[in-house]
């Protein structure tokens, strides 16, 4: 899917890798074909984060984002986590915050990789 933003040419084992270190994800698919995804990945007790929430460029702004949030905060919710968090860049605020209804929080950043 392009929005990785990852070499589509090479075998990546996104399945391994997702299985890994996630609670679990959530697909859209436009029938065979991935077109969002979204990794939702926790502390295994109260708090819940997503991670590479990702819609394909031909099928943005068609409510697939909103709708694969809205999927997670409810499978969150009836998991019994008590938290639902997400990390965002400055521009997709109004997405995060007013169509999937986040609330804004301050939050710290380190670069690793200078």
């Amino acid at each position: 899917m392009d929005a990785f933003g990852a070499d589509n040419s090479t075998e990546t084992d996104w399945i391994s890798l997702v299985e890994g270190n996630s609670l679990g994800w959530v697909t859209a698919r436009d029938e065979r074909r991935l077109v969002g995804f979204v990794n939702v990945i926790s502390d295994g007790q109260t708090h819940a984060w997503l991670q590479d929430v990702m819609v394909s460029s031909g099928a943005r702004h068609l409510k697939i984002g909103s709708q694969l949030i809205a999927v997670a905060r409810v499978e969150c919710s009836d998991a019994g986590y008590k938290c639902l968090h997400v990390d965002f860049e400055e521009h997709l605020g109004s997405f995060y915050i007013e169509s999937c209804g986040f609330t804004p929080t301050t939050a710290g950043l380190m670069n690793l990789q200078s």
